[in-house]
């Protein structure tokens, strides 16, 4: 029984180690009911059930993308004798790249394989935010579950209490296809570790994504309102994307 106990662990083990593999990959994503995009990637290195891989575009964590690449049979957790594996997955973690240095890629992701085809949510609503639910047992893929609106009232008391700091900041407004289509010098009205309001000029409706830098600081943040003060001056309220602001 200990014997066969310790066989189940090292197999389990196997199926977790990340395997180095630069293979092409298709990402699709479907960020609203009128907007979507792909892009040709390679995978970092990969799993079973799950994957790193590098983007040009910004993306949220929590997001679902549909992958398509001729994956190995052996990482294959069904359709194993299609030509292309078609996989559904979810953003799990993100960290902002160098796109002088990576070959253009803006950023570094890594997704949780959930399975052959999306949940019913997303297909109503594909702008759906996901989390990780409990799995079945441990051989299965991941299962996900829409973010409840508990979930995002704590996600929300969390940046409630901002510091009232002005840094010097600069914000680079992210294009569709990655590229910088405006950049401005301007400080912050208020600050926590998960986002920050700051003066704006740029017109950036709800969901678009930009770059804020600080000295050694850098981080990606997605916009979530624009807003007219008192003064009539514009602000744009933003969260910040695959980290958390040095305070």
């Amino acid at each position: 029984m200990a014997e066969k106990s310790a066989k189940q662990k090292d197999k389990s083990r196997r199926l977790r180690e990340r395997i180095a593999l630069s293979l092409p990959v298709r990402v699709y994503c479907r960020e609203s009911k009128d907007r979507e995009w792909n892009e040709v990637s390679r995978l970092v290195d990969v799993t079973p059930f799950g994957a790193r891989l590098r983007l040009k575009r910004p993306i949220e964590i929590g997001r679902l993308l549909l992958l398509v690449s001729a994956m190995p049979r052996q990482l294959r957790c069904f359709d194993h004798v299609e030509d292309q594996y078609r996989v559904w997955c979810l953003v799990r973690n993100l960290k902002l790249l160098d796109p002088k240095t990576i070959k253009g890629a803006l950023i570094e992701i890594g997704v949780a394989f959930v399975g052959k085809r999306p949940p019913q949510s997303y297909l109503a609503n594909p702008a759906s935010r996901y989390t990780i639910a409990e799995r079945k047992k441990d051989g299965d893929l991941w299962a996900v579950q829409e973010e409840s609106e508990e979930m995002r009232e704590t996600a929300d008391q969390r940046k409630e209490t901002r510091h009232i700091i002005p840094i010097e900041v600069v914000v680079e407004l992210i294009g569709e296809d990655g590229n910088i289509l405006e950049s401005e010098s301007t400080v912050t009205e208020n600050i926590n570790q998960q986002g920050a309001s700051v003066f704006t000029t740029i017109e950036a409706e709800p969901g678009r994504f930009v770059r804020i830098s600080n000295q050694g600081t850098q981080l990606l943040a997605v916009v979530r309102r624009r807003s007219i003060g008192s003064d009539g001056i514009a602000r744009l309220h933003l969260e910040f994307v695959g980290g958390e602001w040095p305070l």
